[in-house]
């Protein structure tokens, strides 16, 4: 009988503040970006990490990294981004 396996997976919270973001919005909704391609300079970060955009105290953008391909990543907060679509 095969020994079951317990995986412990980590996330971590990749947090940018959203006047340092660059980021190219590839959906969006009523003005904010929901889906975003941004570049991933840190090595650590893998898919499953959440990608967290605050302005001050605000949470702008919250989300998972879903992809990250030849050190660009794709996240997306389709339920509550503050996030202006707008190209940066």
């Amino acid at each position: 009988m095969p020994e079951s396996q317990n995986q412990v997976t980590n996330s971590q919270t990749l947090v940018i503040d959203a006047e340092k973001f660059e980021f190219e919005a590839l959906e969006q909704q009523n003005g904010f970006a929901t889906v975003v391609k941004f570049k991933v300079e840190n090595p650590d970060v893998r898919p499953g990490d959440v990608l967290l955009i605050l302005s001050g105290g605000d949470i702008n953008f919250h989300g998972f990294i879903g992809k990250i391909e030849d050190g660009w990543g794709i996240a997306m907060d389709r339920n509550g981004s503050q996030l202006a679509a707008v190209v940066h």
